[in-house]
């Protein structure tokens, strides 16, 4: 006879690997309840070197990381320059509740860092340049400090290690996509009206509306889980390391818009202990430099990677 305390354990294992689902993209989107021990197989773009030259320096393959609410998609030209001008494999990927990734409840430094790391194993099998933006930034931070030996070098783009709140647009924006979510829009140009309440920047409503999808009653949707990520907004303002514990020696680069807030010269000997090997450099431009100013951006990188 089975005891009641067997049972319950019989139960609480069982109901630990049941999945659930939701509406997404005009179909069942899988989302994972399983523990953030677990990793995400990551969907990703490839952008392989068009040729090769002799003599110049080899660069470890890189992964490219997107801040929240964006995607693969977001970075292709860089990406595209990146391969060629670094005759280097570039690859893309969609971070966990982003693009074509699966959806799971956990959604944290720890967890986004995990499913990179199982990206890095599995498809590259070498140490790997990994460089990300706002969100991603921190995602790459937190690689390197639990598992350095998959690392070449850092590249953090606009975000520091640091416990600091998110900019006060954030919230904002994922209320604005779930109020249009609601709303049963007919049209993405019925959505950019709606958003403009919210943000005058036309060039950001395009940004957000990278996520948008039709459901299968006609209105617009979004692939990324709102509920999933207004919850984890706490988590993402985190940096849950603790640099007498951990540190990456490797080289590491941050590149900070310099109208942004995000990296304060108050970070700069936070950066020190957890990257003791870091270089700063600064660019003429807000929170989304990548964009802003992509020559210099792109220049900056390289010679970095190139110089080391």
């Amino acid at each position: 006879m089975i005891s009641s305390c067997m049972l319950f354990r019989e139960i609480r294992s069982l109901a630990h690997r049941v999945s659930v689902y939701a509406s997404a993209g005009g179909g069942i989107r899988q989302i994972s309840s399983a523990a953030a021990e677990v990793p995400q197989e990551l969907q990703y773009l490839k952008f392989d070197p068009p040729r090769l030259s002799s003599g110049k320096k080899s660069v470890a393959p890189m992964v490219v990381l997107h801040g929240l609410l964006g995607s693969k998609q977001n970075n292709r030209s860089v990406c595209k320059r990146f391969a060629k001008e670094l005759e280097t494999t570039i690859y893309a990927l969609d971070l966990r509740n982003h693009g074509d990734s699966p959806h799971t409840r956990t959604h944290d430094y720890k967890s986004l860092a995990l499913d990179v790391e199982h990206f890095i194993d599995t498809h590259i099998k070498r140490p790997s340049v990994v460089l990300g933006h706002s969100m991603g930034a921190k995602t790459a931070m937190a690689v390197s400090l639990r598992r350095p030996e998959l690392v070449d070098t850092v590249i953090s783009v606009d975000n520091a290690p640091i416990d600091a709140r998110l900019s006060s647009e954030i919230p904002v924006y994922v209320q604005a996509l779930r109020t249009v979510d609601r709303m049963g829009l007919k049209s993405t140009k019925d959505a950019f009206e709606v958003l403009g309440k919210y943000e005058k920047s036309a060039d950001i409503r395009h940004f957000l509306l990278t996520n948008a999808i039709t459901k299968q009653d006609g209105t617009v949707g979004f692939r990324v889980p709102l509920d999933i990520i207004s919850r984890a907004l706490d988590h993402l303002a985190e940096f849950p390391f603790n640099s007498d514990k951990v540190r990456f020696s490797g080289p590491t680069l941050f590149v900070r818009g310099t109208k942004s807030k995000y990296v304060p010269d108050e970070a700069i000997p936070t950066i020190g202990r957890f990257f003791p090997k870091f270089v700063l450099k600064d660019v003429d431009a807000g929170h989304w430099l990548i964009s802003e100013k992509t020559n210099e951006f792109v220049e900056i990188v390289e010679d970095f990677l190139l110089a080391e």
